[in-house]
């Protein structure tokens, strides 16, 4: 079948629905684009990782060959969130039960290897598609009730249009803990695509897709300017651009920041800032930078050790003031289920899958941060078989 517009409001909210009903059940995701991507094809797919790490579901892109250093910021977010970027040759981690192809035409249309073509005809897969290329030169790729191919400026206003639907979703959010769900990141990934596809407009045709650009680009504008300098004001889109792109450096300092104080037990590498470092922390780096690369550090020291890594640091009074750990699991050990964690330690203010938990604790449930730590490694390193 030739891609047609979705032809009802009901129908494209049933199928952004189904799809956020698979960012909650499913385990794992492999995402796909077209071959030469561009500006859109990577943003979008950056921005469906981003989303499912919301999630606390891992993800991957596989892109095949190394693209044009002009999207370098957007492989630096990928980093930074422990989302691994695929090349040929390189194995797909798992689990996985779900590919998403993004700003694709039509399947003969997608960069894939050996091992991900086999996957493609794998019919136990769930298969999601988001998409904006409509008519005759065009075929579906998702499963039924899973294809988001409508019109629209680019496939990451799309997505775009999945984060505004969840942000209604307070419930849902709060059971996942998700607490910035709109996050710098993920803005810039919807604004790169929305804005580059487009050429900043110039390339729109009719007066709805003129009408939608104004919307989103204007929206995920000022929340992206909103969350990169509060105190600066920006004339145009590629004023921000230039900015947020100068945060990479910054996104490799945090990274440091954290490294330099790596520890390691017999089988877990960690990270933990108390409450005066994690003060200076916060004096040079914002919280988005903070959050992302502690996630980054968590999967970094996993790698090193062969078996965990864990991150811990302190979000500042004025904010929450609660200790946040994030605990993830090496590719390449399976044997040990994280979420045993929170059991073992009565721990009820967290969640996560059997690869990768977060959890926060309040200031008065731990005396002595360093002890507490230590009992926890010590009780998970019993655990480990």
């Amino acid at each position: 079948m030739n891609k047609r517009a979705i032809p009802t409001i009901r129908e494209k909210n049933r199928i952004i629905g189904n799809i956020v009903d698979a960012l909650i059940r499913r385990q794992g995701f492999l995402l796909l684009g077209h071959q030469n991507p561009d500006d859109d094809c990577i943003a979008s797919l950056v921005a469906f990782a981003l989303l499912a790490g919301k999630f606390n579901k891992p993800s991957s892109i596989y892109l095949g060959k190394p693209i044009h250093e002009h999207f370098q910021y957007l492989l630096n977010i990928c980093q930074y969130n422990a989302i691994p970027a695929l090349y040929e040759g390189n194995p797909v981690p798992g689990p996985l039960d779900t590919i998403v192809l993004c700003d694709t035409p039509k399947p003969d249309m997608i960069e894939a290897s050996g091992e991900i073509a086999e996957l493609l005809r794998n019919p136990k897969l769930l298969k999601v598609e988001i998409d904006h290329h409509l008519g005759a030169d065009s075929a579906y790729f998702g499963d039924r009730g899973y294809r988001l191919v409508t019109e629209a400026s680019s496939t990451s206003e799309l997505i775009g249009q999945i984060l505004l639907r969840l942000r209604r979703r307070s419930r849902l959010l709060a059971r996942f803990n998700i607490q910035d769900l709109v996050s710098r990141n993920i803005v810039l990934a919807v604004l790169t695509g929305i804005v580059g596809d487009s050429r900043m407009g110039v390339l729109l045709k009719s007066s709805r897709e003129r009408r939608y650009y104004r919307l989103f680009s204007s929206l995920f504008n000022e929340l992206l300017a909103q969350k990169t300098v509060r105190q600066s004001n920006f004339s145009d889109m590629s004023q921000v651009f230039q900015e947020i792109q100068k945060l990479s450096l910054s996104e490799e300092r945090c990274f440091r920041f954290f490294l330099r104080r790596k520890r390691f037990s017999v089988h877990i590498g960690y990270v933990v800032l108390g409450p005066q470092e994690t003060e200076r922390l916060y004096r040079q780096f914002d919280r988005d930078t903070v959050v992302s690369t502690a996630r980054a550090i968590a999967d970094e020291l996993a790698e090193q050790s062969g078996r965990l890594g864990l991150a811990c640091y302190c979000d500042p009074p004025e904010q929450s003031g609660l200790i946040q750990f994030r605990l993830r699991r090496s590719q390449r050990y399976k044997e040990y289920d994280l979420r045993k964690v929170l059991e073992r330690f009565g721990i009820e203010n967290g969640g996560g899958h059997e690869g990768a938990i977060g959890f926060r604790l309040k200031p008065d449930e731990v005396q002595d941060l360093d002890e507490y730590v230590d009992r926890l490694i010590e009780g998970i390193e019993e655990e480990l078989p």
